[in-house]
């Protein structure tokens, strides 16, 4: 049956007891996935009825209509073409929804041979969920895409195990967490999909959090985590006998692996997903780092949500996609190992020894595709003739990349010499075959057709032949036969009837109707004034012209499955390929940023060390110079133990200033310059000397929980309880401003109580930001305790930031004064230095009653706003003339007497 006759049949009326037969079809098919937006196929368009039509509609903003009835009531229905299907899709599921696609498994044809009434087979394809997208224009080229699952030990439910896996990519992982630490594991990973069994004791929790993230949780029956069949699923699944060759696994961490299998059998439908089996992580040899935390330092995007402006973005100078997923993962998961972060600065080392290599390799891997997506593709049968170009392109730039790391140093450097052996280890017949069957330019789909070149195979020439150049065939055949009959006026022509025939003039008929032509040739129709014959060969020929254009490409869909079949036995040689081709652009990307900002490589131990000598913000520092503002202002950092600590433990700064005068940049860029570190790079410092941090906590910033009834200080009072409870002395914490957001005493009390017991319990390398001066007291009673200051200037009046962080305590914080740089009315700050002098003059101890009294309101007259001096606009522009970066210092010499001069004159 074909679209139009079925969408005729669909759109008559029927009974309320009655329904058509492609609307049985639909509703069926509806019914298994009613879970879903079901996208069906009728011809060019992927059709919506009923409720699914009425949601699409309104989240994609395009026309309800309807089409015939249902039960005596019109059917609702939209639609989207097969061709823009990706833009829609992606919109649907960032709106939340999940979408069954329902193909024609039928040629209308086909159907139609059934009766008038058949329906087109159909059947549901895939599910397409948050965590199982594969599209290549909905994925975002540097970002994972994580599909993650959740499980507990029904013995020890305190006892979780995170799977998670990218469908896009392959790559698949498993770690065992516990309750305690699960936000942290599950900020690390950002999983787009979080699936959980029915019963899992933390969904209340686990709900609240993705709905906070965005995250898509699905429910899955409890039968996909089961313990006792988790390992023989996965077995199956992998084809192996035990599991023991990958890892010693947990049972929690068996069933979440299997619940990430049985999720992707159930959407991924009769296609095995390409996973590489999977990886156990430690969860003690990567740096925990909270969900606030990340925010905070802002890692990846910014408080906004951008990536402008995060660390990810400042550092970032890597070539390919690949490389900078890998970077991705590296900066949300610093290592704690010191061996193997070593190993990577050691690489950076290498990269940096020998810049004229750098540079061609980087170069080089400006041709590397995303090969592991692409090989993703094609073993979910999704793959177009542009993934096979990407693998022959992949695999030529290998061979490059070859060559270029063979020279010293890079053979010294453990990584690099990992990274050249993976390179080479891919066999170079599937080059050979890729590059001798495929054109230079590639269609996306197979069925487009043309990517296969000339010469490669006979038989599709001669379909392309026949396809492309039929009337010059036909030309050669009518000189043959011409030549054969030695009839000069024979013509080969068609006609709608009888196709192509052999026509001369009824004078020479008789001719070719005599042996020894007439075995050659067959009379057909005779006319007034001529005759017309067929040939075998002219039948066949016909029948195989018309049949060329489908025969051309079934030979070519025949190349492309041989071609991919090649590609997927070599798939595990290709994924180490694109791991390799990954980890080298991320250590020439860390190389390139330490020579273009004169970072310097830190040394990484497992001392309690913290020693920055001219640390730098890598973000801010770069936006100075982006502005073409002033030079960032380094500064030191030392938070390692005293040399006469019997317990080798970190020392706790407590940092005053104003505001302003760069505090939180101070605390963040020290906070920064150790997850740098510990993710293989070098960092923005002269020196850094760093014990490995295991936690790092931040507390920077105020902000406030609207949707969860949370103010801005008990958001404050949250983190900082998550911070006192699980610090230890292998930590790094940084606390900006705790106890702010409530009155002057008990934010003084919380924070000399939080300080207390930070030094004596937790034990941490800490930096702690305050404005309560009186804190600065407990570095004369508490050993680890430490005194510093940020720099500050007053001039007639204002306060002039200097950044520079040196040891001792502010004596004030010069509020006011940031006031007045912020624009407030001087009639207010006025009357606030007023009341301020009253306070400082101890007149607080009598009360505010008595302060009110005394302190009367506007009691500070508003004094009249002087008349513009002519004269001091005329030395305000001599002065914004200068240039002093361009003077020498005798010109600045003589221009500072000049403005002296000038000054004594006016007045």
């Amino acid at each position: 049956m074909s679209e139009a006759a079925e969408k005729s049949s669909e759109a008559a009326p029927s009974s309320p007891s009655k329904v058509t037969p492609m609307m049985a079809q639909y509703l069926e098919i509806k019914a298994a996935n009613a879970d879903c937006l079901l996208f069906y196929r009728m011809g060019d368009f992927y059709e919506l009825f009923f409720d699914d039509a009425v949601e699409a509609s309104r989240t994609l903003g395009i026309t309800l209509t309807k089409r015939g009835h249902h039960q005596g009531e019109d059917i609702p229905m939209c639609g989207v073409p097969v061709h823009s299907a990706d833009d829609y899709l992606e919109r649907l599921i960032q709106a939340g929804y999940r979408i069954a696609v329902c193909e024609q498994t039928e040629d209308p044809a086909e159907a139609k041979k059934r009766g008038s009434k058949s329906v087109v087979r159909r059947e549901v394809k895939r599910l397409v969920t948050a965590g199982t997208i594969t599209e290549e224009n909905i994925l975002a080229p540097g970002a994972a895409n994580y599909l993650a699952a959740l499980t507990s030990d029904k013995t020890s439910p305190e006892k979780l195990a995170i799977a998670w896996c990218d469908l896009s990519t392959g790559e698949f992982n498993v770690i065992a967490t516990s309750e305690a630490s699960l936000m942290v594991d599950l900020s690390r990973i950002q999983p787009s999909e979080i699936i959980v069994p029915e019963s899992f004791e933390a969904l209340p929790r686990l709900n609240e959090w993705a709905d906070e993230n965005r995250i898509a949780l699905s429910i899955r029956p409890n039968g996909d985590f089961a313990s006792v069949t988790a390992s023989t699923r996965l077995c199956d699944y992998f084809g192996v006998k035990m599991l023991d060759g990958f890892a010693q696994f947990t049972r929690p961490e068996q069933a979440a692996s299997a619940a990430i299998i049985a999720y992707l059998e159930r959407t991924q439908i009769d296609v095995r997903a390409p996973l590489s089996p999977p990886k156990r992580q430690s969860d003690a040899a990567i740096m925990a780092i909270d969900a606030a935390t990340r925010a905070n330092l802002e890692l990846v995007k910014t408080l906004r949500g951008e990536t402008q402006g995060s660390l990810l973005a400042a550092i970032d100078r890597t070539i390919t996609s690949a490389g900078r997923r890998r970077l991705t993962r590296d900066i949300m998961g610093p290592l704690t190992d010191a061996a193997l972060i070593a190993k990577r600065h050691d690489a950076v080392d290498g990269m940096l020894a020998a810049r004229t290599i750098m540079d061609r390799i980087r170069m080089a891997l400006r041709g590397m595709p995303d090969l592991s997506r692409s090989l993703s593709r094609l073993g979910l049968d999704r793959g177009g003739p542009r993934d096979l170009g990407a693998l022959r392109a992949a695999l030529q730039t290998a061979n490059e990349l070859v060559q270029l790391t063979d020279a010293e140093p890079f053979a010294a450097i453990a990584l690099v010499d990992d990274v050249r052996r993976s390179l080479a280890g891919v066999t170079q017949d599937l080059e050979k075959a890729l590059d001798t069957a495929l054109n230079d330019e590639l269609p996306l789909q197979a069925r487009d057709g043309g990517f296969v070149r000339s010469g490669f195979s006979e038989p599709l020439d001669e379909q392309r032949t026949l396809r492309d150049d039929s009337r010059r065939v036909i030309a050669e055949l009518q000189v043959k036969y011409s030549d054969l009959t030695a009839v000069k006026a024979l013509k080969i022509r068609f006609n709608n009837v009888l196709g192509y025939f052999v026509e001369v003039g009824a004078n020479h008929a008789a001719k070719l109707m005599e042996a020894p032509l007439s075995e050659t040739f067959i009379h057909r129709q005779t006319m007034a004034n001529v005759v017309r014959f067929s040939t075998v060969e002219l039948s066949d020929l016909e029948a195989r012209i018309t049949q060329a254009a489908d025969r051309a490409l079934a030979v070519e869909m025949a190349v492309f499955e041989d071609l991919r079949a090649f590609a997927l036995r070599e798939a595990q040689a290709l994924q180490g390929l694109a791991d390799a081709a990954a980890a080298l652009d991320v250590v020439a990307s860390h190389a390139a940023l330490a020579a273009e900002q004169n970072y310097a490589r830190p040394k990484v131990d497992d001392s309690i060390a913290f020693e920055i000598e001219g640390g730098r913000h890598p973000v801010v520092e770069q936006a100075l110079t982006a502005a073409g503002d002033a030079a960032f202002i380094a500064n030191d950092c030392a938070l390692g133990p005293a040399e006469s600590d019997p317990e080798d433990t970190g020392r706790l700064w407590l940092l005053t200033g104003p505001n302003m005068a760069g505090k939180s940049t101070y605390l963040r860029q020290n906070a920064l310059i150790a997850i740098l570190a510990q993710a293989g790079g070098f960092v923005p410092a002269k020196r850094a000397h760093i014990g490995v941090v295991t936690r790092l906590f931040s507390r920077v910033g105020a902000s406030d929980d609207l949707a969860r009834g949370r103010s801005t200080f008990m958001v404050e009072m949250v983190e900082t309880a998550a911070i006192l409870n699980q610090a230890d002395h292998r930590s790094l914490v940084i606390l900006d401003e705790i106890g702010r957001g409530t009155a002057t005493f008990d934010g003084l009390s919380i924070a000399w109580a939080s300080v207390e017991h930070l030094h004596a319990v937790n034990k941490c390398r800490a930096l702690f930001a305050t404005h309560f001066h009186e804190l600065t007291a407990l570095s004369s009673k508490l050993e680890r305790v430490r005194n510093a200051t940020v720099k500050v200037k007053e001039w007639r009046g204002d306060v002039v930031f200097l950044h520079e962080v040196e040891m001792g305590a502010a004596d004030r914080s010069y509020g006011i004064q940031v006031a007045k740089l912020a624009g407030l009315p001087t009639p207010v700050i006025e009357r606030a230095r007023d009341v301020l002098e009253r306070l400082e003059a101890g007149e607080r101890d009598r009360g505010p009653t008595a302060i009110i009294d005394d302190l009367p309101l506007f009691s500070v007259k508003v004094a009249p706003q002087p008349a513009a001096n002519p004269k001091d606009a005329a030395l305000r522009e001599a002065i914004e003339a200068l240039e002093p970066d361009h003077m020498s210092p005798r010109a600045a010499l003589d221009a500072l007497y000049a403005l002296k001069a000038k000054s004594i004159e006016d007045s």
